[in-house]
């Protein structure tokens, strides 16, 4: 089989109310209910996917695989695959190394419970990270993260020990085996559509986020062959009617293009990362080793 013109890995984080307790530190049941609303966003989600044979990714934290099994299970029943999002979707740099672990363990803790999954891939709650991060990912046995945002349409090792400041030159560290797969807010449905007030504005007309998406899945199946688009969704945000409803005529526009496949992010990695040995890919890519950076 040739390697697809461009892999579609469809992806959502089922945050559930966790968000609004964690992220946005909430006590508000009005604004938690709309976590709620996820789970019954889930079931559409499930029956849309598997109508198209689409396997997704459910970035999912621990506090709602205990509030929500059976979704979670049905998740995983579906044949999706299951990515570790933290605990109550909180940043893991607001924590020490300590708490960075508890909020790791806590998630790895609840979806191994509830589904008997250990997760091979990690999405930082918000696409936060901490300086730590990456090596505790690697120590963990990930093999890849989906938070960072150093490519557009293609993977990449991602670093450690980089050091910066105001008053001196950026410091590449050493080049590790953890794949990253980037991620935007660009092609995330909550800066568009779900409004927070005093925070984020929201409320755009699905038309609009379908011409931004479609524009850049043009873009990735004209000029980057082989490379992976990945769309990041949240089921309370996309569960609702008109932006589900645009999900279904993107996912249908992507499935017409030629070459194009729906994948998991894991399944994509194990491709990619025999393709692309690390040694050889970062012989291929030394500008984001940092192997031409100068240093005074």
């Amino acid at each position: 089989m040739s390697e697809p013109r461009l892999s579609c890995c469809i992806t959502f984080d089922f945050d559930a109310m966790s968000s609004w307790i964690g992220s946005m530190k909430t006590n508000n049941p009005s604004m938690i209910s709309r976590g709620q609303f996820g789970a019954v966003a889930v079931p559409r989600l499930l029956k849309m996917l598997a109508a198209r044979g689409i396997r997704a990714g459910f970035a999912i934290p621990g506090h709602t695989a205990y509030a929500y099994p059976r979704l979670v299970e049905a998740i995983a029943a579906g044949g999706h695959e299951i990515v570790h999002h933290g605990w109550v979707h909180e940043n893991p740099a607001a924590f020490d190394e300590a708490g960075e672990r508890r909020v790791l363990e806590q998630g790895l803790s609840a979806l191994e419970r509830v589904v008997g999954v250990r997760p091979r891939g990690y999405r930082s709650p918000a696409w936060d990270l901490s300086t730590r991060s990456v090596d505790l990912l690697i120590e963990y046995g990930f093999e890849y993260d989906s938070s960072c945002m150093g490519h557009d349409f293609h993977p990449y090792y991602l670093r450690t020990g980089d050091s910066w400041s105001l008053d001196g030159p950026y410091r590449f560290g050493a080049t590790t085996g953890l794949v990253e797969m980037p991620v935007t807010w660009m092609l995330d449905d909550f800066p568009p559509a779900e409004f927070v007030l005093g925070m984020n504005t929201g409320l755009q007309a699905p038309s609009q986020m379908e011409e931004c998406w479609r524009a850049d899945f043009d873009y990735a199946h004209r000029d980057c062959a082989g490379g992976v688009f990945i769309l990041t969704m949240h089921p309370q945000t996309i569960g609702r009617g008109r932006y589900f409803l645009m999900l279904e005529r993107l996912l249908d526009t992507f499935a017409a293009r030629d070459g194009v496949v729906f994948e998991t992010m894991g399944d994509y990695v194990a491709r990619w990362k025999t393709a692309n040995p690390r040694e050889a890919w970062c012989a291929a890519h030394a500008d984001l080793t940092g192997a031409h950076a100068i240093t005074p």
